[in-house]
């Protein structure tokens, strides 16, 4: 058959995905196979594919495609998160720009606008998905907001309400102005900022001056109740239980006293506003002071903020600066660096805001989800990331699930009365109705007097659930899926949200399951550019994952990113290492044009090929042990290296050029199909990490039926190789690699047949004569060295000598063997300085003192070969 001169990855990607998808490949059901599965970690529905996820997704399907061929029932099963507050947003944004306002709308009318948009941007991401050769099982898709899942969510929340673990509490919070919603201590980002210390006087209303107050936050003053000092500060002591006035409210405040205070911070003075400091708020329980909220839900003063009202707190803080200083109240203001929280989700600055919300104990709930992880129940790839998930697990607050947003999970508590506290929690409208007659004892309460909380539940309290509600684990517990498929074996996630979602699915694994939920967590690392940047699109700097396939190929991208990418470093991205993937293609693809052109005779294959056809049986067998011990290990970036130099040094520098008849002449048929064989083994190989080139060729080194693909060819088992043929062909290598530097070095043309002499029959293994012969232009291999001029090289420990020609320089000779010696008698001494050492030979491992001591045989075995050499030129 013609094969094209270039490799169409574009139409290869789209022809083979189609077929994956026509003979269902992908799809898994329970059979008596054991499960191999992965979820995946749901983005966001209106997301679009970024560099994190292609890193992300490209590894999970490594894993999974392998497995497939391992004769797993392997199952990937795809989906999206709803992503409450992103989605919401953008929501908002959009009714913005259509001049609707979210508070015009009723919530059902909101939500029509929130599914509208994500029927119209959802689903973007997983096609993409597709192109990047994703192997999911696409008949599986979720989404976090669907019935299912919907309802899963529900149903563990009422259960973990009636087991005594969700509570309705008033607490200080995390206060998104932006979003006008809660988020939790994870979804807070503290960055370092340059801010300003003033010192702000208030006045004594005894009339005996001033005491003077640092704050970072002027603009909360108008919500000051109190002064407080600590007891044993000499300065202040004579004003504890005075008052003092507070400036622009002109409002009287008591001074009070208690240990907190940090004498030596600013004066020694700390004004206590309980409504924005979760520190002041204790103080101001502890003493019942009164709590005067100035801000509104979005920022702004409120009435509490006098003529300040509705204006921007950051704008505020400098307004009144201006007032204080005008009216003598402000001492002086100091740069001041200060640690400010941020939203994870928005960028803005987090406000400290008392409000009543829902938590979830978390404590107990943690404890066996700790000791998972610590016994290696659980297992981090790479592990350093035990110590971080033990201390956020060990310090867990309770975790505040709900959100002032309308899209999203509705809480199912609903209020009967005019308390707040007057509420019932159940998984439907009618059973909760017939709770509030029982508490009441009103027979006649009526559903339109019971009334749904208006919060959402957090984003992560329907992820936490995502390994088992997928399989419908949770409404249906004991069903044939989650039986079968749970507990998953590989997650492959990002760190940062190590605790926001890893920790939580471990903890409702063990709550719902009794059992984890995944084997292995491996943390991918952040992709940076070439400066060290993380790559966002605020920097300009993460280029198109869907342009870099286009113009690279998608196995070319693939290969790009693993080859960077240890688990849990960062993996610094140069494009040029898509190109490297899109060449490693090419060459391929160059290998199956030459080995399907060329013509086949019935003889027997001579001496050299036979030899190259036996090593790499024996290479190919070496290097699967290396490449099951490195996904052994989840060293990925590993395992596709070891492949690369099997396919491109090994099959495609040596074995086809060792095999590959003369020009004009046939191949043996056993050495063609020996080849193919080969051909389809490393294509086995190849294909969970370059899947689309991998089938392609595999199709067209033999006639495949209707149906057949490289997905579902069984993964090689490993075998015991020969050590003494590998060890063999690499010391052939290396005697062709001297004669062809001897043929660059000294100007001799490559057609120029040569003799040289070889000095034992280990040195030149008798098994590889023939091949050294063929690919080195050699014409004779000598057994006795005469006294003639010539050139020595060494392969391994052995020195070869080549006889020169009238025509080479032998004092240029002379000089380059004495460097080669004054170098070899460097390293000997630095050597045997090392191993003079008593305390490195004492304490290393024997391996490595093994080592040294090698290297110090290998380099007086040169040296004494250089020395001899320089001898007999004179």
């Amino acid at each position: 058959m013609s094969i094209p001169a270039n490799y169409d990855y574009r139409k290869a990607e789209e022809k083979w995905y189609q077929y994956w998808l026509d003979q269902k490949v992908f799809e898994s059901k329970p059979d008596e196979r054991k499960a191999y599965t992965i979820v995946i970690p749901p983005p966001n529905v209106t997301g679009v594919l970024h560099m994190g996820h292609m890193l992300n997704n490209t590894i999970q399907d490594v894993l999974i495609r392998r497995a497939r061929m391992q004769g797993y029932n392997a199952c990937w099963v795809p989906g999206t998160d709803h992503a409450s507050i992103a989605t919401e947003a953008k929501v908002v944004a959009k009714l913005r720009e259509e001049g609707i306002s979210k508070d015009q709308l009723s919530r059902e009318e909101f939500l029509k606008h929130a599914w509208d948009w994500t029927h119209k941007h959802g689903g973007i991401i997983l096609e993409q998905l597709k192109k990047l050769g994703a192997s999911c099982d696409w008949s599986r898709e979720a989404f976090t907001l669907d019935e299912i899942r919907s309802e899963s969510v529900i149903k563990v929340f009422v259960d973990l309400y009636r087991k005594g673990k969700i509570y309705r509490g008033y607490r200080m919070v995390n206060w998104d102005p932006e979003a006008k919603t809660t988020v939790s201590d994870e979804e807070v980002i503290h960055k370092e900022i340059n801010g300003k210390l003033y010192y702000v006087q208030y006045s004594r209303e005894d009339g005996e001056g001033y005491i003077t107050v640092a704050t970072t936050r002027p603009e909360t003053i108008l919500g000051d109740v109190a002064i407080c000092v600590n007891p044993e500060d000499e300065r202040y002591r004579d004003l504890i239980g005075k008052k003092v006035r507070v400036p622009v409210a002109n409002r009287s405040i008591p001074v009070i006293a208690d240990e907190y205070v940090d004498r030596e911070f600013g004066t020694g003075c700390l004004k206590i506003t309980p409504a924005h400091d979760i520190n002041d708020k204790a103080i101001g329980d502890k003493y019942d002071l009164e709590i005067i909220d100035v801000l509104n839900e979005d920022g702004t003063l409120n009435e509490h903020g006098l003529h300040y009202q509705g204006q921007d707190r950051f704008a505020v803080r400098k307004a009144i600066a201006r007032e204080l200083e005008e009216k003598g109240f402000l001492s002086k203001v100091e740069d001041y660096k200060t640690s400010v929280g941020t939203s994870e989700r928005t960028g803005a600055v987090i406000e400290p805001r008392l409000s009543v919300q829902w938590f979830l104990k978390m404590k107990e709930l943690a404890e066996p989800a700790l000791k998972a992880v610590m016994d290696n129940e659980v297992e981090l790839i790479p592990e350093k990331f035990k110590n971080t998930y033990r201390h956020w697990m060990e310090n867990v607050h309770d975790w505040s699930i709900s959100r002032q947003l309308w899209w999203g999970h509705q809480i199912p508590a609903w209020y009967y009365g005019e308390d707040d506290q007057d509420f019932v929690v159940a998984e439907t409208k009618a059973e909760a109705l017939e709770l509030a007659r029982k508490k009441t004892a009103k027979a006649d309460l009526s559903l339109s007097d019971i009334k749904r909380d208006e919060d959402v539940l957090d984003t992560w309290f329907s992820s936490w659930l995502w390994p088992i509600s997928v399989f419908d684990g949770i409404r249906n517990p004991d069903n044939q899926e989650i039986n079968y498929y749970y507990p998953t074996r590989d997650l492959v996630t990002a760190p940062e949200i190590l605790f926001f979602w890893v920790a939580r699915m471990i903890i409702a694994g063990y709550e719902y399951r009794e059992e984890k939920p995944f084997s292995t967590v491996y943390l991918t690392g952040i992709v940076r550019d070439k400066l060290g940047r993380k790559m966002s699109k605020s920097l300009g700097n993460s280029p198109d994952p869907i342009g870099l396939m286009e113009k690279y190929s998608t196995d070319g991208v693939r290969v790009g990113m693993l080859l960077t990418s240890p688990a849990g470093n960062d993996l610094p991205f140069d494009e040029e290492l898509c190109l490297q993937g899109r060449n490693f293609t090419n060459k391929i693809w160059n290998a199956l044009r030459l080995v399907k052109s060329w013509e086949v005779s019935n003889e027997k294959p001579d001496e050299a090929t036979h030899s190259a056809m036996q090593w790499f049986a024996e290479k190919k067998k070496e290097t699967l042990q290396a490449i099951e011990k490195s996904f052994g290990q989840y060293r990925i970036s590993e395992a596709l290296m070891i492949t690369y130099k099997l396919i491109w040094d090994d099959f495609c520098s040596w074995y086809l050029e060792a095999v590959k008849p003369e020009y004009g002449k046939p191949v043996t048929h056993e050495a063609r199909e020996q080849t193919i064989h080969f051909f389809e083994d490393i294509c086995v190989l190849l294909h969970p990490f370059m899947p689309f080139i991998s089938e392609e060729i595999w199709h067209i080194l033999r006639e495949r039926k209707e149906g057949e693909t490289i997905c579902t060819v069984p993964w090689p088992e490993k075998e015991n190789f020969d050590e003494t043929t590998v060890s063999g062909f690499d010391q052939a290598v290396a005697i062709v690699n001297g004669l062809r530097n001897i043929r660059a070095g000294k100007n001799i043309p490559k057609k120029a047949p040569l003799a040289f002499y070889a000095p034992s029959a280990e040195a030149l293994p008798e098994q590889y004569k023939a091949l050294v012969m063929k690919l080195g232009n050699v014409t004779e291999v000598l057994t006795e060295k005469d006294d003639k001029p010539g050139f020595s090289f060494l392969a391994g420990k052995y020195e070869f000598f080549v006889p020169a020609s009238g025509s080479v320089d032998l004092q240029e000779e002379k000089e380059k063997l004495q460097k080669d010696l004054d170098y070899q008698r460097g390293f000997l001494k630095s050597v045997d300085k090392k191993l003079g050492n008593e305390r490195f030979v004492q304490n290393a491992p024997e391996q490595v003192v093994n080592s040294e001591r090698q290297k110090k045989t290998d380099a007086e075995a040169k040296i004494k070969a250089l020395e001899e050499r320089l001898l007999e030129l004179g």
